[in-house]
């Protein structure tokens, strides 16, 4: 074996080469890079690991042909962030395609945005009285006043979205089980509670069930929950003391997890593996050609638990000058909660400076692109879906604003710090400098449990 050392200036560390001579005169050679020089020679794409194997179609056979399931059902509450979940969900199981969507609707328009604090049905039946008393007393009431939005016409690019009737899914799950076998249910969201348990109590040996966030009280009404670990934070002492007592069982989980429930870090997502891949290939012609370290800053919107304004965004916009420095270019994209004032501060900021690109909201959006091609993030802490997913990459991902998060956002926002997920953003970073941690994984790691729990039941699902 031969050796030899490339002395590099001391920030690079040093280059190693290994030489091994074979039989047959083949030569191999064998290099070792450390420290601040491998992060300058090369920065890969780092995506999440593929699921895990599932059974194969002679396996699958073996269960029954009572015993396989081939569709699911995905109710959700027309919110992206809720029905991302249920929908990563089945792509990690590998039901891609093969899902159905329905939405709980509410009514929309005048009061009824006030009334949303109330069950989906009561607020139903209130919304139907108060048109009636309008048309008794010859009101004219306007168009936006109180409408269900006709989703059977809508497009979600994978169905036509419908009104979730748990009955008639239900009929359709006992129906079509002998040919189609069991059907599998996923809901996420305050609203899709009843619906979800309701098909549950009518198909209960058709059907299997899980309600992703957690439903507060009576678990048995699902054979599976999958909820953020914070989620059970209001059940700490500390918690506790900030609760008055009458409103506890309208706020907390009524006992601590059992076995119907799943427990994550973060939320579910469609950021998996396969949707990583296929988006590093499809803006690579945008994206691989930038300047690195490639920064991407992903702002959210304030919420009753995270509360800022435009403190917040002059706060970013001082700190993101900091590390100019040290960035390659910087990418910065709004989501639909950032309010215009917010939006506005960065865009006066940065629009003329050539490192820097602000997505307007026009064309596709890049979101999935910007995770695949991304070196690092900074984030607005009030997001817990775009953190899961970034902190999914492995890369390094920054934080501002996780002071101002309560409750159980700030719970959330530490168990993130305790893995070495992410680190507070201070303006004073050398972007190009990494660490690592280990990815979250927590929608892989719900599809494990889901088809652990379907094999207790001896189903198992074709793929």
């Amino acid at each position: 074996m031969f050796r030899f050392s490339v002395e590099m200036p001391k920030q690079f560390d040093s280059v190693r080469c290994f030489f091994r001579k074979e039989r047959k005169e083949k030569i191999f050679f064998k290099y070792q890079v450390s420290g601040s020089f491998q992060r300058w020679l090369m920065r890969p794409i780092m995506l999440p690991e593929p699921p895990i194997g599932r059974r194969s179609s002679t396996e699958a056979s073996e269960a029954g042909i009572y015993g396989v399931i081939k569709r699911a059902v995905v109710i959700g509450n027309g919110i992206s962030g809720a029905e991302n979940q249920c929908i990563g969900l089945v792509r990690a199981l590998g039901l891609s395609g093969r899902h159905t969507l329905y939405r709980v609707t509410r009514p929309r328009g005048g009061i009824n945005k006030w009334l949303h604090w109330l069950p989906v049905s009561l607020h139903r039946k209130v919304d139907y009285v108060i048109r009636q008393i309008c048309i008794f007393s010859g009101l004219q009431t306007d168009a936006r006043w109180s409408k269900v939005v006709p989703l059977s016409v809508e497009k979600t690019g994978l169905s036509s979205v419908i009104e979730a009737d748990a009955q008639l899914i239900a009929m359709m799950a006992r129906d079509t089980f002998e040919k189609e076998g069991p059907l599998l249910v996923i809901a996420s969201g305050r609203d899709t509670i009843s619906v979800a348990s309701s098909i549950k109590r009518l198909a209960t040996d058709n059907a299997f069930v899980v309600q992703i966030q957690h439903p507060r009280s009576r678990l048995n009404r699902f054979d599976l929950v999958v909820t953020p670990q914070h989620d059970y934070y209001p059940l700490t002492p500390h918690a506790r003391r900030q609760i008055p007592w009458f409103l506890r069982p309208w706020i907390t989980p009524r006992r601590p997890p059992d076995r119907h429930v799943v427990l994550t870090v973060g939320a579910l997502h469609l950021a998996d593996s396969a949707a990583l891949r296929s988006a590093a290939s499809v803006w690579q012609d945008e994206l691989a050609p930038l300047a690195k370290p490639l920064l991407v800053v992903n702002i959210g919107g304030p919420t009753s638990s995270c509360q800022y304004g435009v403190d917040l965004a002059k706060q970013l916009t001082a700190m993101l000058q900091n590390v100019l420095w040290s960035c390659g270019s910087i990418r910065i994209s709004f989501s639909r909660r950032t309010p215009e004032k917010v939006s506005k501060i960065l865009l006066e900021e940065f629009s003329s400076n050539p490192k820097v690109y602000i997505w307007d909201g026009e064309g596709p959006n890049p979101h999935m692109g910007h995770l695949a091609w991304a070196d690092a993030f900074v984030i607005t802490a009030d997001s817990v879906s775009m953190l899961s997913e970034a902190c999914t990459t492995g890369k390094p991902v920054y934080v501002i604003g996780a002071e101002r998060c309560t409750w159980k956002f700030a719970d959330f926002q530490k168990s993130l710090q305790d893995r070495g997920a992410v680190r507070p953003f201070t303006g004073k970073q050398d972007i190009s400098e990494s660490w690592s941690y280990s990815p979250l994984n927590d929608t892989v790691d719900a599809a494990s449990q889901v088809m652990k729990a379907l094999a207790a039941r001896g189903w198992t699902i074709h793929t």
